[in-house]
């Protein structure tokens, strides 16, 4: 167990000598900051007078409640931070299985006295401790500023994280398949951004394409594809409606189902099996 955490400290001292983690964390300051000086809030009697951001009025009807406000906001920021933090987490981990594999680097780990699947594993482990914590940087300090600016505070904002950090594990898992696969940082971060799009536009076109296709084996081809990928849309969905609680487009009943989750779940498994199976048996 102590190999096992030295590997872990191993990698939060390499992301801090290549400067990873202090880009990592200066991109989301610079988030902070601006969110802080650009939102505006009058309050009166515990509701909304007045509000500005980036310096332009936000008209609203009459005094809106503070809480309506700051549920707006927050369900708001939880789509644009559940897409940063995603790409940021692949951005900054993308190099941990690559690096490495380098000649030199791969060979003084191997001496030590660890298996290799615990070495992959730590590592996987550590780059979802450097990403959680930029995670709950970033919730974390918007919450505080919210609930500065309006003394309301909905946990609902923070405990979303735990869903953003479950999407940031399933990629960092496709990185490391792909990383393994092929050593290289840039095909890995290219590879992980691809699967993300893909996500994307399968979740919006899967249909329509399948009623477009000619051959029925074609239309299940597509469909099957929906359900191997990730489900990266509908988790964040889920996300919006319950940071929002709300009942509208995306009812929480409807978006926080169990499906697209343990799917989900199931496709980075696949990815860490493959992976740690590939690293055993890769000749170095």
């Amino acid at each position: 167990m102590k190999v096992f955490y030295a590997s872990i400290e191993d990698v939060m001292r390499e992301a801090a000598a290549r400067w990873t983690l202090v880009a990592y964390f200066l991109l989301s300051t610079i988030f902070i900051i601006t969110f802080a000086s650009a939102l505006n809030l009058d309050v009166v009697d515990g509701a909304l007078a007045g509000a500005k951001l980036f310096g332009k009025d936000i008209h609203t009807r009459g005094e809106m409640p503070i809480e309506r406000l700051v549920l707006g906001f927050e369900s708001v920021f939880s789509v644009i931070l559940y897409v940063l933090c995603t790409l940021l987490a692949v951005f900054a981990t993308a190099h941990l299985v690559p690096r490495m594999q380098e000649k030199g680097t791969i060979d003084l780990f191997l001496s030590r006295p660890v298996s290799r699947l615990k070495l992959l594993m730590s590592r996987y482990v550590a780059g979802l401790i450097l990403s959680g914590l930029n995670v709950f940087y970033l919730l974390g300090s918007l919450w505080l500023i919210m609930l500065w600016k309006t003394h309301v505070a909905h946990p609902r904002f923070l405990l979303a994280g735990l869903m953003i950090l479950f999407v940031i594990a399933v990629l960092l898992a496709f990185s490391f398949l792909i990383g393994v696969i092929t050593s290289s940082t840039a095909v890995s971060i290219m590879m992980t951004y691809g699967l993300f799009l893909f996500s994307v536009v399968i979740f919006f076109e899967h249909t329509r394409l399948a009623a477009a296709v000619a051959s029925e084996w074609k239309a299940k081809l597509l469909e099957g594809m929906y359900w191997i990928a990730p489900k990266l849309v509908d988790i964040g969905k889920g996300v919006t409606a319950y940071v929002s609680t709300q009942t509208g487009p995306f009812k929480m009943e409807s978006a926080l189902t169990p499906g697209p989750f343990i799917t989900t779940a199931a496709f980075a498994i696949v990815c860490l099996v493959v992976a740690s199976w590939m690293f055993q048996r890769k000749e170095f």
